[in-house]
């Protein structure tokens, strides 16, 4: 189904997620928006994310100063970018402004990943309840955009969230763990994780690499102090 993409508010978008929708563009240039709810719906169990041991230590090392919601335009415009094997976006004019809205009323997150004064990685999507619809991630750096990755999932566990949507698999993301569902199955999930006071700011911005690690490895403890397993 496609929309005008200037019919769609942010409260529309918002609602569309909460029914298992997400929308794209066909390319930058596009002015209208396509709805999307696939068949086959990537996801990432919380409690199956694999962290490499090179990827840890690099982690550990502080190859990067991680930081989460302090440039969406930033990251937004690093998802944007083309590149080999992608020379078009289905980021356009009105998928830009409708996020930036979204992470004006803090419904949009991002997670950053900093060398010195350049972005070199990031990611971005969407918390409603305890579901976090991940959008778009990028790198300009190698592991770049997997540590933020990392750095989400250990902040989505300790802050009570149930399902990560990745919306679509690839042979990357399913390296990491990530595997697809059936659309029921999704819409499932969904429902019951919108039901869930999930808090997106429960990890602190200093936490150490250890902890990071233990949680995204499926460590350590979830808000509330309960089992660390979604």
């Amino acid at each position: 189904m496609t929309s005008k993409s200037d019919a769609i508010t942010p409260e529309v978008l918002l609602r569309a997620y909460a029914a298992g929708l997400f929308p794209m563009a066909d390319d930058a240039d596009d002015v209208a928006l396509s709805w999307y709810d696939p068949q086959r719906r990537g996801v990432f169990p919380l409690d199956g994310f694999k962290v490499s041991k090179s990827l840890a230590k690099t982690i550990r090392a502080g190859a990067f100063e991680i930081r989460v919601d302090s440039d969406f335009a930033a990251v937004l415009a690093g998802c944007a970018e083309s590149k080999p094997g992608r020379e078009k976006t289905w980021i356009n004019r009105r998928i830009a402004e409708l996020y930036g809205a979204l992470f004006d009323a803090g419904f949009v997150h991002t997670v950053e990943a900093w060398r010195g004064d350049e972005l070199v990685g990031g990611l971005y999507g969407v918390a409603l309840g305890g579901a976090f619809m991940g959008e778009s991630m990028f790198h300009r750096a190698t592991d770049a955009s997997k540590i933020c990755l990392t750095y989400l999932v250990a902040r989505l566990r300790r802050g009570g969230f149930t399902l990560l949507d990745t919306q679509f698999i690839t042979p990357h993301l399913a390296s990491l763990g990530a595997v697809e569902i059936p659309r029921a199955a999704y819409h499932r999930r969904l429902r019951a994780a919108l039901q869930i006071p999930a808090d997106f700011a429960a990890l602190a911005a200093d936490a150490p690499a250890e902890a990071i690690l233990e949680l995204a490895r499926g460590g350590g403890e979830r808000e509330g102090g309960d089992s660390a397993r979604p």
